[in-house]
């Protein structure tokens, strides 16, 4: 359903010289899977799927989604893929309601079905009480809640959740994390992007560890603990940077360190 091969982006810098943002990036995944990209602020997660969206283009190698390319066939790419961001915008003067039928409309839906699926989603969302309310007028998980029913309005097969939790409380983390694990029984292939790691153990079923915009480690979670004798994701990356417990990791299981070290990438070669 997703696939990522030798993946690369650079970018030049001012005064010369460039910078590796994602450096031969490889990985697939498959239709009812929860995949974990996982790293540091800086770590390439956000740059990978501005490519697969057809959004960025890469410098070398390719990824397709449901079999279109995202470089040569990005409007196809897009029919297919719900991104949730914890920086996308939502209209703030629109109703959730108007927001909502406002996408089905930009993605072909008839008004009878945008209308539908408004109902179905706001009623697997919790979203009903607030359908005629302003954005603006909107709490952040409420927002978080109506971006997910956004990226959802045309069913697409693919759906990729950049941060989908930051600077949600818990209450609101739990209910993005619910429908997580209820987008794995529709069958959609799902990429989530996190630095909060803890919570990635509980949502995902493989992981992909991104360091300084490389794959270094992948597998689930038993095969990474088997592979680096750590107990959790938090001390994986801990090792993999080379940072102390009490400056690497905040109170939320948040990887918040700059990385010093390589102690266990291995060669793709």
């Amino acid at each position: 359903m997703i696939s990522v091969q030798q993946l690369c982006k650079r970018f030049p810098l001012a005064g010369g010289g460039e910078v590796v943002a994602v450096d031969q990036l490889s990985f697939t995944v498959q239709a009812g899977e929860v995949y974990g990209l996982l790293g540091p602020n800086g770590a390439g997660k956000t740059t990978t799927l501005r490519m697969l969206l057809g959004l960025l283009r890469p410098t070398s190698g390719q990824s397709a989604i449901a079999g279109f390319s995202s470089l040569l066939q990005p409007e196809e790419v897009k029919r297919r893929v719900g991104l949730v961001s914890a920086t996308a915008g939502l209209y703030q003067w629109l109703s959730v309601r108007e927001l909502l039928l406002f996408f089905g409309d930009l993605y072909g839906l008839s008004p009878a079905s945008a209308e539908a699926e408004l109902e179905h989603l706001s009623k697997l969302l919790g979203l009903t009480e607030v359908l005629d309310r302003r954005c603006a007028a909107l709490s952040t998980g409420q927002k978080q809640r109506v971006n997910l029913a956004r990226a959802l309005i045309h069913r697409p097969p693919v759906m990729l959740l950049d941060e989908p939790t930051l600077g949600l409380d818990v209450i609101a983390s739990q209910v993005v994390a619910e429908y997580i694990a209820h987008l794995r029984t529709e069958g959609k292939a799902v990429i989530v992007t996190t630095h909060r790691l803890e919570e990635a153990e509980r949502l995902c079923d493989r992981f992909g560890l991104l360091h300084r915009g490389r794959l270094v480690r992948e597998g689930t979670l038993a095969e990474l603990q088997a592979g680096t004798g750590c107990k959790s994701l938090v001390e994986m990356f801990l090792q993999l940077a080379g940072l102390e417990p009490a400056l690497g990791v905040a109170a939320n299981g948040a990887l918040s360190a700059c990385p010093k070290g390589d102690p266990w990438i291995r060669s793709k070669e």
